[in-house]
């Protein structure tokens, strides 16, 4: 049901007009009930952080609605504060440090999808790669928080930006403006909106979309959309130079540019069925690949030229999967299926003779060398649970690295060794599934302490091998997003 503009009262299809936080002079609100445009003057220190400070046009609704408008800053001449900000907003309450999601569009162009999980809680963001689009649309669909835009008429379609966030009903949907700066007021004018209750299907059909992201692992966490596309992509590795990232496709290995663009297949030679399980070596020269050949059906070690070329096989054994190179570069690890569970094995780059590193009936898996070479870290359910442990480079000595009662996968050691990134699924979750609730944490070797760095849904293709860029202060994940077909890139 679309909510007409041409109800009644100074506040258009809302029903009030509130300064969030601390904002002096108190903002405003001019709607324009012939033209149907909401131009909102406000200051206001900032909407970030913990604590926000902006003004707010608002309704209170429940159930599952979205929020569509253009967005334009009409004052452009002389000095504004890049951060400005526009948005649509979801807000549980009217408190300052409430829990929030909006689709933001700065005056410098930036939009993106930003949240606070948490009553006083930090905010978090999703940037995009791309800048100043015509219109945007938010869109609750249960706990799943989404953003749409067009750039220049184009039907609506999703950015990769998506969350899932919980929020009790009534909450307040509406339009906000701050100006970043607490002296300042600053302008917005949003036209063209509309306010939908969204009814849901019976047994609506679901796309999947896979995003690739890089986040900062500081304590606001800034994730930044690279590229998204419908259906599954996984695995990224980032190259030694900082400049590419890799991920496997339709088994196939594609490279695209940190800063985005077109996403571009690399050559393989004869290997087809490409996984999750791929690589650079440390000095940036060489890429460990796991594939078929025509005449070796099974999934095996390769190493190709890091540009691409033609593959050289390292593993004779089949279902091999690569997961780490040695800092040396002359040792990886990688995993199989034998000693009557999923173990792990060490193998010379040039080929020659295995070495099982544990032979367990469970799971041990996703082993990833130190950056100092003195340690293998790596997941196993020899506890009762999935959890991080690490062990030497020969196997021995293994230490149990996690404690608690989630199942955690996937740990990868940052180039400087001072942390390490896995995920976890929750209580219970058995095997490796796909698009689940997880947690991408941040575990400190020295004091064991684990924080979250960004709640998302994946799983197995999330981050499957290491994807650390080389300044150890960003990291690159999939995540992925089911949506209902008809919000799958055509929603208007």
């Amino acid at each position: 049901m679309l909510l007409s503009q041409t109800r009644g009262g100074s506040f258009g299809i809302f029903e009030g007009s509130t300064d969030v936080g601390s904002v002096t002079p108190p903002g405003t609100l001019a709607y324009d009930p012939a033209a149907g445009t909401y131009t909102i003057a406000a200051a206001g220190a900032n909407l970030w952080s913990t604590a926000d400070a902006f003004h707010f046009v608002w309704k209170k609704v429940s159930g599952d609605v979205s929020l569509t408008a253009d967005i334009a800053f009409p004052v452009t001449a002389g000095e504004h504060d890049p951060h400005r900000k526009a948005l649509l907003m979801f807000r549980q309450t009217l408190d300052a440090d409430g829990v929030y999601a909006d689709a933001a569009q700065h005056g410098s162009g930036l939009t993106a999808l930003q949240y606070r999980r948490a009553r006083g809680a930090t905010t978090q963001d999703i940037e995009l790669n791309i800048s100043s689009p015509r219109r945007l649309r938010l869109e609750k669909r249960g706990d799943t928080i989404t953003m749409f835009l067009s750039m220049g008429g184009e039907p609506l379609h999703q950015v990769g930006a998506s969350i899932k966030l919980h929020f009790d009903g009534p909450f307040y949907v509406g339009l906000g403006v701050c100006s970043h700066d607490a002296k300042v007021v600053e302008k917005a004018v949003f036209s063209n909106v509309e306010l939908k209750t969204l009814t849901p299907s019976a047994s609506p059909k679901l796309v999947l979309y896979s995003t690739l992201q890089t986040i900062g692992i500081g304590n606001d966490s800034r994730a930044t959309v690279v590229y998204t596309t419908r259906g599954r992509f996984e695995a990224p590795n980032w190259s030694k130079d900082g400049k590419t990232l890799i991920f496997d496709q339709g088994g196939k290995i594609i490279r695209i540019p940190v800063t985005g663009g077109t996403p571009e297949p690399v050559n393989v030679g004869a290997a087809t069925r490409c996984n999750g399980s791929h690589g650079f070596s440390p000095d940036g020269k060489w890429l460990a690949i796991t594939c078929s050949m025509p005449d070796k059906p099974e999934s095996r070690v390769y190493i190709i030229p890091a540009g691409g070329g033609t593959p050289r096989l390292v593993t004779e054994n089949p279902y091999s999967y690569w997961h780490s190179w040695s800092p040396d570069g002359k040792t990886i690890v990688f995993t199989s299926p034998r000693h009557g569970g999923g173990n792990i094995y060490s193998i010379p780059v040039e080929g020659g003779e295995e070495k099982a590193l544990t032979t367990g009936t469970g799971i041990s898996d996703d082993p990833d060398f130190t950056p100092d070479g003195k340690y293998i870290y790596f997941n196993s359910d020899r506890s009762g649970n999935m959890q991080i442990w690490r062990m030497r480079p020969d196997g021995s000595d293994p230490e149990q690295m996690t404690f608690d009662d989630l199942e955690n996968w996937t740990a990868h050691v940052s180039p400087d060794g001072k942390s390490i990134v896995f995920y976890s699924y929750g209580k219970g979750v058995t095997g490796h599934p796909v698009n689940k609730d997880i947690a991408l944490r941040i575990l400190s070797p020295e004091d064991k302490k684990v924080r979250v760095l960004v709640n998302i849904v994946g799983g197995s293709g999330t981050m499957n091998v290491p994807a650390w860029a080389p300044d150890s202060r960003h990291y690159a994940f999939v995540s992925y997003q089911m949506l209902p077909e008809q919000d799958n890139g055509t929603s208007e």
